[in-house]
């Protein structure tokens, strides 16, 4: 079957996404949006009960509607799905769901010619691609000796639903991030537990105001222009002191210990050779841009990572990347969107509507 045929195609309707998306309708350019999600939400359709939206910043920004009213105390993954849903309906924006895509390749070997989208419903051929696949489905595992034996349950973040699943069981948390003590947090309320890093965490007492959010951004900007694995903005800000974190770390529940050396069937071997029982292990470590089906482009450099300028590939201008590296939070995800639409309109046979597109 021949290939549907657009301008540009996001891949992706999370936050980063439905920006892209507004900024491409706007400026009259044709484009489509494939999802692999079953309905509106992005990641957040996934995300454990507990977190609440006064936890999550900037998310329910999205441009060209009215910020809605938000009850801090709402499930993120509830009041973010209907948010998106809402987004979506109101700007009219083409999204196909659920829609894998698979690969993306360069149709032949002309530098402005187009690419092909291949998907678990069809092709489509475009003349540039918004990738907005974000992390959510690559969550990183470490590997530790001794790891196949634990005869405890192991978890990731992903997989977390809620505390009570430990109750009467002890914990162990590792990760030095802001889902790492926030889980520490939650369950070491009903239940025992223990928290190990890599790395000694970095607080902070000042709160994380606009500048503080544009010099971690900066940061990790200049990682990924030199083609380097990309940081999260959360290593780069430390952690904020909280109420909630506070109350931890009254309960004991922020007593970091230095990495283990192995996992044995009923624990873990702590680095000064002592011996802690576990019954869970709950790997707060992150994830991985989902850039796979990126690999017939041959993006990755010698660095690990990808050579960026701005939300541009170096190598490849008609791909830019949005929620990557910089924009993978909510701090960067708007700005993101935009720059990759302003972006793609430089290239040669971008056509775009006489006048912009205007709501309300």
């Amino acid at each position: 079957m021949d290939p549907e045929l657009t301008d540009v195609v996001v891949i992706g309707a999370g936050q980063a996404g439905l920006s892209a998306a507004y900024h491409l309708r706007r400026r009259g350019v044709d484009f489509a949006v494939l999802d692999g999600e079953k309905g509106p939400g992005g990641a957040w359709r996934h995300r454990w009960k507990s977190l609440r939206m006064g936890t999550v910043n900037g998310i329910s920004d999205l441009p060209g509607i009215a910020k809605p009213d938000v009850d801090p105390a709402e499930a993120s993954s509830e009041f973010l799905t209907r948010y998106f849903g809402t987004y979506e309906a109101e700007l009219g924006l083409p999204i196909h769901r659920p829609v894998k895509v698979r690969a993306v390749s360069r149709e032949d070997s002309n530098p402005a010619g187009r690419l092909r989208i291949t998907t678990s419903a069809g092709d489509w051929s475009a003349k540039a691609v918004i990738n907005a696949t974000g992390t959510w489905t690559r969550p990183f595992w470490p590997v530790y000796p001794g790891q196949s034996s634990f005869r405890g349950r192991q978890l990731h973040v992903a997989d977390y639903v809620s505390a009570e699943e430990f109750r009467g069981r002890h914990v162990i948390v590792v990760g030095g991030g802001i889902s790492a003590v926030g889980l520490l947090d939650e369950i070491s309320r009903v239940t025992s537990t223990s928290w190990f890093t890599r790395r000694e965490p970095v607080w902070r007492d000042e709160p994380f105001d606009a500048k503080a959010g544009h010099d971690a951004v900066a940061l990790v900007e200049e990682r990924v222009r030199k083609g380097l694995p990309p940081q999260s903005v959360v290593s780069v800000t430390g952690l904020i002191w909280t109420p909630a974190l506070r109350a931890a770390k009254e309960r004991g529940a922020l007593e970091r210990q230095p990495m283990f050396t192995a996992i044995e069937p009923g624990g873990v071997r702590r680095a000064d050779g002592t011996f802690l029982a576990a019954d869970a292990i709950l790997w707060a470590t992150g994830f991985r841009a989902e850039l796979e089906h990126l690999a017939p482009l041959h993006l990755r450099g010698p660095g690990g990572g990808i050579v960026m300028d701005g939300t541009r590939v170096a190598a490849e201008p008609r791909v830019h990347l949005v929620g990557y590296g910089p924009s993978s939070s909510t701090i960067g995800a708007n700005r993101a969107g935009r720059a990759a639409v302003a972006a793609l309109l430089e290239l040669p046979g971008m056509a775009t509507a006489a006048e912009t597109v205007t709501w309300g």
